[in-house]
């Protein structure tokens, strides 16, 4: 392999754990507000957590486990779908990170949208695919407590990553008692999960968790994924006064199918034989990753005021597999391009908020510190069937990214609150680069950002908001150094470290109609710059400003205890500054679902998910068709015949086998057999119909 890693993990997690079994221990998720209220909000429902009164924006909200329980998802980033208005596609193979879209962003694997798991982030900065690469597969969705999202760059609380949005996922911090799950599915589709815990006195508890995963996957070159998570987590205190220490770990292995050229579905055949669209130009893509943490927090809370401390360790790892273009760049050989990311993370959060007046005005004040670092070894080389031909770059990087900021909750009427917040962030980058000494070097980048939400309301059960703040993504730190491009050795410009972004919303929520929620927002937010760092070629694709504006509808409906409706509507217009479209810009995006549950021992639940056009070219003469999909979850109690907590599901995914694609690109691309490169579309087809059978007791 390009880059040999001593197996130094366990070393490194007993270093990491004797450092951290001090005073401050570590994880728990907290109760709603942790960070950004004093109260302790019991969530009993999705109508409590997402009713009047209980977010800042109408764009926010909370996610239950009871919400994650009704629906399937394919894949684990799927729960992400659950936050109105986002889709999550794949474009290669499972193992890798989710394509997401929101807002009208081609997020790619996660750039603007910033994602963590108890605490600690889920993207990875300057990456050696993709910047902000989210990958999900570390999730156990059924370990999941809940999941808090908010959309547009207005809440201080988060910095890098989250302009288009950010969701913090928290695991539960008891089980009810010992678990055990298995699945089975088609093309080789196995799952088992087990978890237990355990209650070792009256202040301490630990539980665990262990999941393992296997699939071929509908593709002609089977897809080989194995997937293996684990979850240990010691819980000490209450939510009034606790800590928690979690140990994660994960190991996932893969071959994937890349997106293919369109031509040749389109000719039904390549090389004398049948080339359909689950084949493959290249059967060696695919990769291998891991990632260990070690994770912690405590915290303290009553009336007045509530302290958050945690902190985290993380040790990843990625080789990655990829071919795009065939046979354009290279043509004896083949395209395929090997990537490697080999880093260890290093961080910690701090706030502290408290209660008092200002004028006889009530107000919530908060300030906080988080702090990031980042120790990568990158590498970019030439491949053939994942052996390594030539190097492109290697570069060994270290950046830190520290953020400071101060919030006040000001209560001015009892019909009309505020949150005033404003965010200091500076980012530090040192590459050091191997294989080009001329692109060594370090960088610095500091930003301001100010934040502010104003409520009124409520009057008739409804809630008026308006939200407005400046946000930012952080650029991989080798293009803020660069000076030669790594392959021609030709003169290139350096990127700014930070990139702002501006946005506001208008929003409105209401519960005047019994037993409904509905909220309509009106958002816009421009950026500086859609530059992206292009992993493939190992430099910067140039790009100009950005504007985005859009109209989200979102209701729920449950009639009765038994019954609920769901139906999202995302409408978005996305244009660079001098008029021309962002590729991959999603127009649209829809949903509609449904959930019958306790009904006798039988529960339903059916998903309608849309996914608009979007302009494959800046001059919108290319666009990738609209994609519909039918999922379905039928669960029926077996309790009475097992004596225990059992059940049994049924999955159908894509239920009317519909013939749409995850993802379009249109690129050149040239086959061995074609005499030039050709502009083509590139499509990764989503899987056919899909049944998967779960056998749930616990006990």
């Amino acid at each position: 392999m390009p880059h040999h890693r001593s197996p130094r993990w366990m070393r490194w997690l007993f270093a990491c754990a004797t450092a951290c079994t001090g005073p401050v221990a570590v994880g728990q998720t907290t109760p709603r507000g942790t960070e950004g209220t004093l109260a302790t909000i019991v969530i009993t429902s999705r109508t409590d957590a997402n009713g009047i009164g209980s977010s800042d924006a109408a764009s926010q909200g909370v996610i239950d486990a009871e919400s994650l329980a009704q629906r399937p998802t394919l894949r684990p980033g799927e729960v992400l779908e659950f936050i109105p208005g986002m889709v999550v596609t794949q474009h290669s193979g499972d193992g890798k990170a989710n394509q997401y879209f929101l807002r009208g962003f081609n997020l790619d694997h996660g750039t603007d949208f910033a994602t963590s798991l108890n605490g600690m982030p889920i993207n990875m900065s300057t990456h050696a695919h993709g910047q902000g690469y989210t990958d999900m597969n570390v999730l156990i969705p059924e370990l999941v407590d809940r999941i808090e999202y908010q959309k547009g760059p207005y809440f201080a609380t988060h910095g890098d990553f989250s302009s288009a949005g950010a969701a913090d996922i928290f695991y539960k911090n008891r089980l009810s008692g010992p678990l055990v799950q298995v699945s089975a599915g088609p093309h080789g589709y196995q799952r088992g999960l087990a978890a237990n815990t355990a209650t070792l006195n009256e202040n301490f508890t630990l539980w665990g968790a262990v999941e393992w995963m296997g699939n071929n996957g509908p593709w002609v070159e089977p897809e080989r994924l194995q997937r293996k998570n684990a979850v240990l987590q010691l819980v000490q205190g209450n939510a009034g006064d606790g800590s928690t220490i979690s140990l994660m770990a994960y190991n996932g292995r893969w071959n994937a199918t890349d997106q293919i050229p369109q031509r040749l579905i389109d000719a039904g055949s390549y090389n004398g034989k049948p080339f359909g669209r689950f084949d493959t130009l290249d059967p060696t893509s695919g990769g291998k990753t891991s990632r260990y943490s070690l994770s912690g927090e405590w915290h303290r809370r009553d009336k007045e005021s509530e302290t958050h401390v945690s902190v985290y360790a993380i040790q990843y790892d990625l080789q990655l597999f990829s071919n795009f273009t065939y046979a354009m760049d290279r043509p004896e050989t083949g395209d395929q391009i090997a990537q490697k990311d080999d880093r260890s993370i290093f961080g910690m959060k701090a706030s502290q908020a408290w209660n008092h007046h200002l004028a006889g005005i009530e107000m919530r004040s908060e300030v906080g510190t988080q702090l990031r670092h980042d120790r990568i070894h990158l590498g970019l080389y030439d491949t053939q069937a994942r052996h390594i031909l030539g190097t492109t770059r290697i570069d060994d990087v270290h950046q830190t990214l520290l953020g400071l900021y101060a919030q006040s909750h000001v209560q001015w009427t009892p019909w009309l609150r505020s949150v005033l917040g404003l965010r200091s962030d500076a980012a530090n980058f040192t590459v050091n680069s191997v294989t080009r000494a001329a692109n060594s070097g370090a960088s610095q980048a500091r930003l301001w950002s100010p934040k502010m939400a104003w409520v009124a309301g409520p009057w008739q059960a409804t809630e008026f908001f308006f939200n407005a703040g400046k946000g930012f993504h952080s650029n991989d730190a080798r293009g803020t150094t660069a000076k030669l491009d790594p392959r021609t050795g030709t003169s290139i410009d350096a990127v700014p470290g930070l990139v702002a972004s501006r946005g506001w919303e208008l929003g409105v929520r209401s519960q005047a109609i019994a037993n409904v929620q509905s909220t309509l927002t009106y958002w816009r937010l421009r950026f500086d710059s859609e530059l992206v760092y292009a992993g493939e070629v190992g430099a910067t694709e140039a790009s100009v400003a950005s504007r985005r504006h859009g109209l989200e509808w979102n209701n729920h409906w449950s009639p009765n205890r038994h019954l609920a409706f769901d139906a999202n509507l995302a409408l978005t217009r996305a244009r660079f500054v001098n008029g021309e479209r962002i590729p991959n810009a999603v127009d649209s995006v829809a949903s509609l679902a449904a959930t019958l549950k306790g009904v006798g021992p039988w529960s339903v639940g059916l998903q309608w998910r849309y996914l608009g056009s979007s302009p494959l070219t800046e001059d919108n003469a290319v666009r990738s068709p609209a994609a519909s999909i039918f999922n379905l979850r039928l669960t029926r109690d077996l309790h009475p015949w097992l004596g225990r907590q059992s059940d049994v599901t049924l999955d159908v995914f894509n239920l009317t086998n519909r013939r749409v694609n995850d993802i379009q690109y249109y690129y050149a691309s040239q086959l061995p057999s074609e005499a030039r490169p050709i502009n083509d579309r590139a499509m990764h087809p989503a899987e056919p119909r899909s049944v998967r059978i779960t056998l749930r007791s616990t006990f």
